[in-house]
């Protein structure tokens, strides 16, 4: 086997993401205020900057503002301002309006754009690379590297051409070195590295368990006669069920452009649940349906996001480093925003990173990002929204009621603080103790399967290569998680990669059809028995999201 080869830099961001690429341009402006060279390079696991984000996606551009002040002079693709918010309340044939003036602070959203936040990406990495950022896409950061005093000291890329069987092929390539005198990780809700270092640090001590939810999300080409460019929906109520944590929205973009999907809180408790096909019944309400008459689909994707906002913050930073964006969970659930959110947080590990290099320091931590988080609109943004996933699971009535009193009565002056003490995967019920839930079968024109969904999602993987869905022990999803829970895998994962299958002899097994994977975490977060365990594919694998 090959030696691996390393480069160094004064700074490397493993994600090119919104917060990744946020840090690496504040690093670079920096440098060029101060005369100073400061080497930073992007490692992102997409074929390309942009190809594996997902996201709604209602942009608050105040971060964006502070990073380039100048961006609608540069060109940035924020077209679509926001002319109209609308927040319905359904039932299974009937829509509730909330009026325009009880809706709370955190659904209005005139001064915000609808966004394709892949595209905003590909224009952020468009300007990092201008200001002399190396970005290397298709390159996927597997391993964390540390010192001889357990300081981060950089990450290593994985290996290309590893066969299935772990047999090296004629095309293997090791993996490389990335050596830094600070690590900044921004690899999205549930990174792979960034949940081995808040394990290694204890950097979620003291802290709420993180919660999340898994975004689902189509692109659809409507009639004209459809489109109404800048109208944001929201919705709450059916097809979930008042215990279950979620909702959905409907984003109306230029050029007839209609972004529709659904987020569903991970820390539900029925098994029988489909986020997925809940996803596909939300599009079938009245009220929804007739805007995708005579549409066509044109993309599809799914991605966790964070949602245990303020309280399930780790602490940020760690000898050699620090965490970014969705990384940390920065994200506001409250407003269902998290790129401003990003953008921000890469902003302040920046500064505070700088300073440090400024200072000859190296491998250390990084305490001026916390601090200056702590004294940042961010913050008091986020510490307004503390309990708004706590209050709605208590049920819907009682979440909305609450957030009511805590955003007007209160203007987020809150006296109280609401802790949740259980993990999401700690949440499922065993499945003969929950309703069984029966789905419609997909119509193919307006409700559709999972695997044709995948398709054009435009996912790729190589098929010779170790599966990256690994599992602590092969004999638990059949004795417990099938026995037990019914087999939630089947039903969680909105990508059709896990499924049981009866063997010649009919016996169960668990089949992993890790070609379909769209990285979306939602395995990692929601098996019941924490068995499955997600770790990066070879480099440029995955979806590639050409507008979502």
């Amino acid at each position: 086997m090959s030696a691996r080869e390393s480069m160094e830099y004064d700074v490397v961001v493993v994600g090119g993401g919104p917060a990744g690429l946020a840090t690496a341009i504040r690093l670079k402006q920096l440098a060029a205020e101060r005369n100073r060279e400061v080497s930073v390079c992007v490692l992102e696991k997409g074929s390309e900057i942009g190809a594996h984000i997902l996201s709604g996606a209602v942009m608050d551009p105040q971060a964006l503002t502070e990073l380039l002040p100048d961006w609608k002079a540069q060109g940035a693709p924020l077209d679509t301002a926001v002319t109209e918010d609308e927040f319905l309340f359904l039932t299974e044939t009937g829509a509730r309006k909330t009026p325009e003036w009880l809706l709370p602070e955190c659904f209005q959203n005139h001064g915000n754009y609808i966004v394709s936040l892949g595209k905003v990406a590909r224009w952020l990495g468009e300007q990092a690379e201008a200001l002399g950022v190396e970005i290397f896409p298709g390159f996927s950061a597997a391993e964390v590297l540390y010192d001889d005093w357990g300081a981060v000291r950089g990450v290593a890329t994985g290996d290309m051409g590893v066969g299935r069987d772990g047999q090296l092929t004629d095309n293997y390539q090791p993996g490389m070195e990335l050596l830094a005198k600070y690590t900044i990780f921004a690899e999205g809700a549930r990174g792979q590295l960034g949940r081995e270092l808040i394990s290694k640090y204890k950097l979620d001590d003291g802290r709420d368990p993180q919660s999340y939810g898994i975004g689902i999300k189509e692109l659809w080409e409507v009639a004209p006669s459809k489109s109404r460019p800048g109208v944001v929906v929201h919705t709450a109520g059916w097809p979930l069920d008042s215990d279950t944590y979620g909702g959905s929205f409907l984003y109306h973009l230029n050029d007839n452009l209609v972004a529709v999907g659904m987020v569903v809180g991970l820390d539900y408790a029925n098994p029988w649940l489909s986020p997925f096909e809940e996803f596909q019944r939300y599009k079938t309400h009245p009220t929804i349906r007739s805007t995708f008459e005579g549409a066509k689909r044109i993309a599809y994707g799914a991605r966790a996001i964070t949602a245990g906002g303020l309280l399930s913050l780790p602490k940020l930073v760690f000898p050699g480093g620090a965490l970014v964006g969705c990384e940390a969970g920065f994200l506001n659930a409250s407003r269902i925003k998290g790129s401003h959110a990003a953008i921000k947080s890469g902003m302040m590990a920046a500064e505070a990173t700088f300073d440090a290099l400024a200072a000859e320091r190296r491998g250390d931590e990084l305490p001026a990002y916390p601090a200056a988080f702590e004294a940042s609109w961010l913050h008091t943004e986020l510490n307004k929204a503390r309990n708004f996933k706590q209050w709605f699971k208590k049920g819907r009535t009682v979440g909305t009621l609450m957030t009511g009193i805590e955003q007007f009565v209160l203007k987020g002056n809150i006296p109280w603080t609401i802790h949740r003490t259980k993990a999401d995967h700690a949440c499922l019920q065993p499945a003969d103790q929950c309703p069984k839930i029966e789905y419609p079968k997909p119509d193919g024109v307006l409700t559709f399967d999972r695997l044709s969904s995948v398709f054009i999602s435009n996912t790729n993987h190589e098929e010779n290569q170790p599966i990256h869905l690994t599992l602590k022990d092969a004999s638990v999803p059949v004795s417990i998680n099938l026995a037990k829970y019914g087999g939630p895998e089947a039903r969680y994962c909105p990508a059709g990669v896990y499924e049981y299958v009866k063997d010649d002899n009919g016996t169960d097994r668990l089949q992993i059809n890790a070609q379909n994977c769209v990285h979306c975490k939602t395995c990692d977060i929601k098996d019941p028995t924490q068995n499955i365990v997600w770790v990066t594919p070879q480099g440029g694998e995955g979806p590639v999201y050409n507008a979502m």
